[in-house]
């Protein structure tokens, strides 16, 4: 069977419908936080550790989007968190393919830390195209699509375009950068040592004996790949690096961080194997599916450098300070 094709109206259409299908999710996702603040007997599970927590409100949540996908689109494919953890693993096809984590930032979610958000991705021929990330809590809603740009919607304000800032910041070095980390799930020795010295080395000072430290302005957790990809995009940090993640937890925020001018790459060995190729920058398949991602945000060029040379500067500065950290 032929892969249905898409225009940019038909991007348009699924944008419009994804929009009002996170605000409808955020409702359940606001009532889902009532009720595990008010009750410390609330449904919270552990899927690997006790880290790596879900709640009956992640399920409810995927449960309605997945209704709402299959009445508005039914030949449209589906891969989301909860029905994956549960053992429904298709795979990637060209056809248009709903991404989707119902609560990215579970752990925030349970704790009442209101940086929780529903992430909305659109892959079409293996790329992703749309992204839509609400978070319910703070009422502000990340949007974008493919070539037509992304933007920011606080409340019932008009939309503003991504980046927040007039024109591009610049970024002479990481010493200079508000840099997005997260901890993740997977605490065995191995990747929690990796992880904490590649930490130490972005953030620590090189004059009072942190060997090749970085000296960063600082590092930021926020407990949300989608929201640190929007934040990103926003201009608010210079870049994020996860390690360990998966496809829902990013395809939304990759649309958003590209159409602000972003650039993500995936493993320190696909940077080495792009960089120098018109490949560089491209979410490939297999980039989005790595489990391992670096996102810059746009930068501004300057005499004798372009903004995506600058980019390319900054990534192989951050490449050559951190160890490669193993996804289990």
């Amino acid at each position: 069977m032929a892969t249905q094709e898409l225009t940019n109206s038909d991007l348009k259409n699924i944008l419009q419908f994804t929009v009002e299908l996170a605000y409808t999710a955020g409702k359940l996702i606001l009532e889902g936080s009532q009720v595990i603040q008010a009750n410390s007997d609330s449904d919270v599970n552990e899927k690997k550790n006790s880290v790596d927590l879900v709640t009956e409100y992640d399920v409810r949540v995927e449960e309605l989007v997945k209704k709402e996908i299959k009445a508005k689109y039914p030949n449209f494919k589906f891969i989301g968190e909860e029905s994956y953890a549960a053992g429904s693993r298709p795979p990637l096809t060209d056809e248009p393919t709903f991404c989707v984590d119902p609560i990215d930032g579970t752990t925030n979610f349970i704790h009442g830390f209101p940086f929780v958000c529903i992430s909305l991705g659109l892959i079409y021929k293996r790329r992703p195209v749309i992204g839509v990330v609400y978070n319910p809590f703070l009422d502000q809603i990340y949007t974008g699509i493919k070539g037509q740009g992304s933007y920011l919607t606080r409340g019932s304000a008009a939309p503003l375009r991504l980046p927040l800032t007039s024109s591009p910041k610049p970024l002479a070095s990481l010493s200079q950068a508000l840099i997005a980390v997260e901890w993740g799930s997977d605490r065995c020795e191995r990747t929690i040592t990796s992880k904490s010295g590649a930490f130490g080395r972005l953030a620590g000072d090189p004059a009072q004996g942190v060997k090749d430290g970085k000296m960063a302005h600082s590092l930021r957790s926020m407990g949300s790949a989608a929201l640190n990809f929007a934040m990103v995009a926003q201009g608010g940090m210079d870049l994020y690096w996860e390690i360990g993640c998966w496809p829902w937890d990013v395809c939304a925020g990759i649309v958003i961080a590209e159409e602000a001018g972003g650039l993500i790459t995936g493993s320190h060995t696909d940077f080495s194997k792009t960089a120098s190729t018109d490949a560089f920058g491209v979410v490939t398949e297999e980039i989005l599916t790595g489990r391992k991602y670096l996102v810059v945000r746009a930068i501004g060029g300057s005499p004798g450098e372009t903004a995506s040379d600058a980019q390319k500067r900054i990534i192989k500065e951050f490449y050559d300070s951190v160890e490669d950290v193993p996804t289990n």
